[in-house]
């Protein structure tokens, strides 16, 4: 059989990234029956076979490789990674440490680095929980104009209780 109007439509919404069911209401079908059309059409050998065709025309265009971009400027070095002395460690964090550190590295690469030690340097700040946010406000509503004094200085002992 030959490829329908719906399902050439169903086709170019499938290859576009839709789902079946967003193909099929794409190509025309209803809302309530486009879950069993998607199915139905996305089992059907004419729509199988022109997907894979078209796939296949999408790869030989692709297949194309470009050439790298050249930087010009006085910031493109070309830096092998042989140049980078770093020594050989079993502790991660030296190693993140060092390649950090490095002058003959990629900045990308230093930058990765300093992400990934961060949470070893400087720790998360973290939001109080319940009890610290009751305890705080219950700190603040004491501090009124008939709030408790503070204790007398000096050593605590007994006759400073009893008077």
């Amino acid at each position: 059989m030959a490829l329908t109007d719906k399902k050439r439509r169903f086709v170019d919404a499938l290859l576009s990234g839709a789902t079946n069911r967003e193909a099929a209401v794409a190509a025309g079908y209803s809302e309530k029956t486009a879950s069993q059309a998607g199915s139905k059409l996305a089992k059907d050998q004419d729509v199988l076979a022109e997907v894979g065709r078209r796939l296949k025309q999408k790869q030989a265009v692709s297949s194309e490789v470009k050439p790298a971009r050249k930087v010009k400027g006085e910031d493109a070095q070309e830096v092998d990674l042989a140049e980078v002395e770093l020594s050989h460690t079993d502790d991660p964090r030296v190693f993140l440490t060092e390649l950090m550190n490095a002058d003959g590295a990629d900045m990308r690469m230093r930058l990765e680095a300093a992400k990934t030690l961060m949470p070893y340097a400087h720790g998360k700040v973290a939001d109080q929980g319940k009890k610290d946010q009751k305890a705080e406000a219950a700190k603040e509503a004491g501090k009124g104009k008939y709030s408790q004094g503070k204790p007398p200085a000096g050593k605590p002992s007994l006759s400073m209780v009893k008077g």
